[in-house]
This record gives C-alpha cells, sequence and structure tokens, in this order.
C-alpha cells in the first residue's frame, strides 16, 4: 500500500468545506455511497493505528454525539430539549454508523437542524417589522455552549426576539437609522437562510466524522476532498488558478486582491472590486453563471490545470447591476502566495546614543511542497530554506540581532522545524518522537553549518503550536537564544495524512484523506510541550487561558509526560544576561502607554469572557460604548510625532482610520463595503505592534551587553556573558 504521507507537527484545526462547484440541492440531504466507504475505512485505522487507539463502543458513541451536536448547534440556539430527548438511544447507537455503511441517522439529525434554522431565522426576519422597547432591564446571553437547551418553542422564541434585538442595538449604536438596520438584518437573515438551502451532503458527512474523529483526541481530523485540496495548498504555499484572492460580497465573488505576478494581474483587465457572475472552461466553453453561488464552489469552477483557458463573465467594479458585462479569458498558471511565505524586516532601537539593528522574520507557518520535493525539483518552497535566504539578506544589511516572529503560527512540517533550528544551533538534536509502542527516536539536524551565530529572539504567543513550540523549545533548551511572548499553545503530537484512496484501493470514490496522531514529541531536555507550551524567558500580558484557548482546554488532550534527556549541549550564557533584560523590559513597559492599552484590553476582554451576556438596555449600551470609545481615544489618537511598527510618522488621519476600524459597526464580514474594508485592513495594519517592539528592544539591550562586537561573536555551544 503505497501511502501519500509525511510527519507533521501540524496546523491544528481542519476546515469544513464543500467539495462540488455544482448549484444547490434540494432540502433532505442525504449520504453518498463513497461516504461509507470512508467512514469504515476511517474507523478501521483508527482502531489500529492512531496513537491512542480506539474501538467503538458505547462510551465512545456517547462521546460523538456530544461532539456532534456541539458542531451542529455550538451555542444551542436552534434545537429545543425535545429535539434532543428523542435521540435519547442516539448516543449509543451514532458510532456504529461508521462500521455498518449506514449514516442514516446523522444525516437525520442534522436534516433536522436545517429544519429548525430555517424555522429560527424566518421568525427572525418576522421580528423585524414589529420594533423593540430598549428601556427595557433585559439581556442577552451570547455565550451559550454551556446553557441549557431551550425548553420548548416559546423560550426558543424568545432567545431569539433577544438575538435579534442585539443585532438591532449594535447597528442602532453604530449610527444607522431604524429603516436601514431593517433592511441590513433582513438581508442578512435573508443570506442564512440561503447558505442553509445550500448545504450539501458533503458538508454533513465532514462534520460528523470530524466529530468521531476528535472525540478520540483533538488533533485527529478528517478532510474531504475539497479541504483536502486546501490543507495540501496549505502546505505548498502554491495552487493552479488566475491569480486572484476572492470574496463574497452581495452574492457576488469579488475580486478582494490581485496577486502581483498572476495572470489577472498581468492581463490589465481585472481590477479589485470587479465581480465574477459567470466562469467557462475554454475560450469557446460554455458559460456557468454563478451568482448568488457558494464561494468555495465558485473558486473550484475557476482553479484548474496549468495552461488551461478560463473565460470569465466580469461586472466591472463601477457598474451597477445592469452594468455593462466583458469577457475576461485568463491561461490559468501556478500561483505561489508569497503573502503567507516567511517574510523580513529590519527595525532600529536607539539606546541612548546607541542605535542597533533588529532583523525581524515573520514566519506565518511551516510550510513545505512534499511533494516536489520528493520529486527532486531543487527549487521546492520550504519555510527553512526562506528562512536561510531571508538570513543571508539580513547579514548583508549588518543587522545586530535576529528576531523569528512565530506568533500565531500554528505548525506544520516537522522536518521544517527541525532543519530551521538547525540553522541557529547546527549539527545536533532538535526533538525527540515516542510511538504508540513507546520507543523513542531522537530527530535532529544533520549539516554542520550555522546561517546565524548572533543574537536571536523568538516571539511566541498562545496561537504559537506543534512545530513552532519545537523550534522554541529546541532554542531555549540549547540556550541559543531568548524566547518572548506568551505561553505557547500546548500541542506536543505529531500527525501523519493519509489518502483514503489509497488505503482502500479505490480508483475514483474521492473519499477524501485521514490525518491522525501516530506519536508525541518531547523537547531534547526531556520535557514535552504536551497541555504545558513552551513558557516564555521573558513572558508578556495575555488576554487568553488554558480554559478557552490551548491544548488544556481540551477535554480529550493527551496527558503531560516527561522522558530521558537527548545527548545535546546547552550555551548558558544567557542565563546570566536574563535578570538584566527582564529588569530592563519590565522598566519599559511601565512607561510604555501602549502596554498600559494592552492591559486595559485584556481585562475587558476576560470580563466580557467572564459575563457571557449584553444589556439590551440602550442607555446603559451607550454608557458602555463611551467608556470603550474613550478607551480608544486614548490609545489609537495620533500626533505628528507618533510613530507606527516600522517607526514611520503616523499622521492623525491614519490613527482616525484605525479607530474607526476598532469600534463595533454592527456589521459581519461580507456586510461591509470592500473599499472601506480594504482601508479598514490597512488602518489595523499600521497600528503600532506593542510586543514586537518590546521584543526588538529586548534584543538590542542583548546585542548591547554582548562584547565584541554586538552581532557576532556567539557560537552554538557558548554564549559569552558580559565578564567574558
Amino acid at each position: 500500500m503505497k501511502v501519500r504521507s509525511f510527519w507533521l507537527a501540524l496546523l491544528f484545526a481542519a476546515t469544513v468545506q464543500a467539495a462540488s462547484p455544482e448549484p444547490p440541492p434540494a432540502p433532505g440531504l442525504r449520504p453518498q455511497p463513497q461516504q461509507a466507504i470512508a467512514a469504515r475505512v476511517t474507523a478501521s485505522l483508527l482502531a489500529h493505528v492512531h496513537y491512542k487507539p480506539m474501538p467503538i463502543d458505547d462510551a465512545l458513541s456517547a462521546k460523538i454525539f456530544d461532539r456532534y451536536l456541539k458542531s451542529v448547534d455550538p451555542e444551542r440556539m436552534f434545537f429545543v430539549q425535545a429535539d434532543i430527548d428523542q435521540w435519547g438511544d442516539a448516543r449509543s447507537e451514532l458510532g456504529r454508523a461508521l462500521t455498518s455503511d449506514d449514516l442514516g441517522l446523522p444525516f437525520a439529525m442534522f436534516n433536522l437542524y436545517i429544519k429548525r434554522a430555517g424555522e429560527r431565522f424566518t421568525y427572525a426576519r418576522s421580528l423585524l417589522a414589529m420594533g423593540f422597547d430598549f428601556t427595557r432591564n433585559e439581556s442577552f446571553q451570547y455565550r451559550r455552549d454551556q446553557a441549557p437547551w431551550p425548553k420548548n418553542e416559546e423560550e426558543a422564541r424568545d432567545l431569539w426576539r433577544k438575538r435579534v434585538k442585539n443585532d438591532w442595538l449594535r447597528l442602532k449604536l453604530a449610527g444607522k437609522d431604524d429603516k436601514a438596520i431593517a433592511d441590513v438584518l433582513d438581508k442578512r437573515y435573508e443570506h442564512s437562510l440561503k447558505r442553509i438551502d445550500q448545504l450539501k451532503s458533503e458538508d454533513v458527512f465532514q462534520i460528523f466524522m470530524n466529530a468521531y474523529t476528535m472525540a478520540i483526541e483533538p488533533h485527529t481530523n478528517y478532510m474531504g476532498p475539497k479541504a483536502a485540496e486546501e490543507f495540501d495548498i496549505s502546505m505548498k504555499l502554491s495552487l493552479v488558478g488566475i491569480g486572484a484572492a476572492l470574496a463574497e460580497k452581495d452574492d457576488y465573488t469579488t475580486i478582494r486582491e490581485l496577486i502581483a505576478g498572476g495572470p489577472a494581474a498581468l492581463s490589465g483587465q481585472l481590477q479589485v472590486g470587479d465581480r465574477i457572475v459567470g466562469v467557462a472552461q475554454g475560450q469557446d466553453g460554455v458559460m456557468t453563471d454563478i451568482l448568488g453561488w457558494r464561494l468555495d464552489d465558485a473558486i473550484a469552477l475557476i482553479r484548474g490545470a496549468a495552461d488551461s483557458v478560463v473565460l470569465l463573465d466580469v461586472l466591472p467594479a463601477n457598474a451597477g447591476p445592469d452594468g455593462q458585462h466583458r469577457s475576461v479569458a485568463l491561461v490559468r498558471k501556478k500561483i505561489t502566495l508569497e503573502e503567507q511565505s516567511a517574510k523580513k524586516s529590519v527595525l532600529a532601537v536607539t539606546d541612548g546614543n546607541a542605535s542597533r539593528r533588529i532583523g525581524v522574520i515573520s514566519l506565518p507557518t511551516f510550510y513545505e511542497d512534499f511533494e516536489a520535493r520528493q520529486k527532486g525539483n531543487k527549487d521546492f518552497k520550504s519555510a527553512a530554506r526562506d528562512v536561510a535566504r531571508l538570513l543571508g539578506e539580513l547579514q548583508g544589511e549588518k543587522v545586530d540581532a535576529v528576531l523569528i516572529d512565530l506568533r500565531n503560527n500554528s505548525g506544520g512540517s516537522l522536518m521544517e522545524a527541525v532543519e530551521l533550528t538547525g540553522l541557529f544551533v547546527g549539527k545536533g538534536p532538535v526533538v525527540q518522537q515516542r510511538d504508540a509502542k513507546g520507543a523513542i527516536t531522537v530527530l535532529g539536524n544533520s549539516t554542520a553549518g550555522i546561517a546565524w551565530s548572533g543574537p536571536l529572539g523568538v516571539l511566541i504567543n498562545r496561537g504559537s503550536a506543534s512545530a513552532s513550540e519545537i523550534f522554541a523549545a529546541a532554542i531555549q533548551d540549547y540556550g541559543r537564544g531568548l524566547v518572548i511572548g506568551q505561553p505557547s499553545f500546548g500541542k506536543g503530537t505529531v500527525q501523519t495524512v493519509l489518502n483514503l484512496d489509497r488505503v482502500a484501493k479505490t480508483e475514483d470514490a474521492r473519499l477524501g484523506e485521514l490525518k491522525f496522531t501516530i506519536a508525541q514529541f518531547f523537547r531534547i531536555d526531556g520535557g514535552t510541550t504536551q497541555l504545558r507550551g513552551v513558557a516564555p524567558d521573558i513572558a508578556f500580558p495575555t488576554a487568553s487561558d488554558g480554559e478557552d484557548f490551548g491544548e488544556s482546554s481540551y477535554d480529550n488532550a493527551l496527558p503531560w509526560m516527561q522522558v530521558k534527556s537527548a545527548d545535546y549541549s546547552p550555551a548558558h550564557g544567557l542565563k546570566d544576561l536574563l535578570a538584566g533584560l527582564l529588569a530592563r523590559s519590565e522598566a519599559r513597559e511601565k512607561g510604555d502607554k501602549g502596554f498600559q492599552c494592552l492591559q486595559e484590553e485584556i481585562a475587558e476582554a476576560r470580563l466580557q469572557r467572564q459575563t457571557k451576556r449584553l444589556s439590551l438596555d440602550e442607555a446603559e449600551r451607550r454608557r458602555q460604548r463611551a467608556v470603550q470609545d474613550a478607551r480608544l481615544l486614548s490609545c489609537e489618537g495620533a500626533t505628528e510625532a507618533d510613530k507606527d511598527a516600522r517607526g514611520n510618522p503616523v499622521r492623525p488621519e491614519a490613527a482616525a482610520g484605525r479607530l474607526r476600524a476598532l469600534r463595533d459597526d454592527g456589521l459581519q464580514a461580507d456586510e461591509r463595503n470592500l473599499a472601506a474594508e480594504l482601508a479598514d485592513d490597512k488602518a489595523r495594519k499600521s497600528a503600532r505592534d506593542v510586543l514586537l517592539d518590546e521584543a526588538v528592544h529586548i534584543l538590542g539591550d542583548e546585542a548591547g551587553l554582548l562584547e565584541p562586537p554586538a552581532g557576532f561573536a556567539v557560537s552554538a555551544g557558548r554564549l559569552p556573558s558580559p565578564a567574558q
């Protein structure tokens, strides 16, 4: 059995995507024959080759039932208690659907959800003509994941009345009049009804399968054909298409961004805001109307084989609904997603009369084009290769220190993490891996050369997971650099991906792929990042905690454990510097308005998480909004002397744009005007990055303490202390 597999310290969530670009089906979704095969093959694999093999019994079936309900109705807004009660026997029967070739039960449950969702949104629309009394002392519980199900229809309707009332109040507080509010909400709920009608069998199956896989362990996921394709794109950072980022706006597939060097940009015939309303395959192909289609379906039709022609029917950005269309023919090409690749910048910090240059490399994910690498393609896409190139460029720019920014980097290829570590420590062990039988393998870098031997920092947060934690932990264990930021996610498991078509030896079934846990990884000091994550050497304040986000928030995460230390030689010089660096950092934080604002934001976020409710009294909400606006104005207000994250002056109008972007406008993402949305995105990006600024200052301090000269005296074996 040939298996397309590679070791992953992976992205920790699989997306739920549909697979086919066809028009929406009629209500009443039914399982497809290939889905029963995929379920049976998956169940067999997870019962035998998972790191934590679990046969399907009554206990597991109950867990699947609970997770399936949570996936379908996470805030308990659609079902009522009677719906749940009628499925009493399903708690022990649902798991058997995976092996019996009968998926009728999970589909019946989902079809009832479709019915209830249709009823709820139809009722929501009916409320818009009745008006609301905003002087009543009542509240809306917006976080209901632990709340009881509504007892009956009357209670469900009251819950939805409060939801609609809150939606109305948010828009009212943002300055919209009653007519505009009613129009926005009616369109919103109508859109929700339409999206319910567009759900497909593939959606239901993937939700159910992930309720099963994640009942075993949090990082095991089933990926349908479309989700598997998107996962491969995220790893390779490339796809075949026209080179345009698309968004759904008012039922139109709208161009949000043109990728430089792609067919769409090079053609000169398309611009941001243009709407694609039809797609044909080939210059003379039959045009398919895609107005109102799901975005993923439209994208699937626009993508295709390399060097093939796609013909687009385009409604220009500045044209009305009845405006003049134009036809645009493009040749599909391989598109490299450079925006998601490693990026570098150089930031300057000043300490008295001394100015130091800090190179910052931002790495969004540990990507690797595994297929191209296997084929021997010398130019295969790789995170470690890209970082090595950027380090060479930074050497040429004579930086004094390097900061690797791994915030919100959820992982990727394990071997990329190993190779990236080698760029800073040279040859030696990086991570230990323990399989289900208890056998331990030490993975290390075999290349002796070091790409950067100067002062090093690693910036992490709660969103840094898996491969990010492997890298940060190894740098910390070797004493090679400072880990700065917030405690990491706490994922210490390794996954592999199996193509189910190859496992089942089917030809055209398109069963999808299974990503499942096969091992735990351990630090070279013998500890693990599982549950506990990587603790920074210099910690920043954080709004998240283990109960809401991170490995410790899962009720079935693997336990923390420890193995023997690997054979490695840590450096010790950083320990001598740490106390002084920490003292300087704390002093800066106390006098930094940005850090004060961050602390206020954290306190506000924690308070909101604890209350889980919003007042529906207009006067109270206006009072709350005034307090929030005052805080935002204080934190985001700018003068000509203010600086952005790059050290450039910030104009007052730019700060006003950021303030507008941060305020609640009551709208959902697809309801905002594209031009205003892009302007707000630009304003947010211009905001000062307080944590990055402080991390850069810490490395500037370190470079100043090291002798002589700062930035070039460090080796993997021994970091000089100030006394040397």
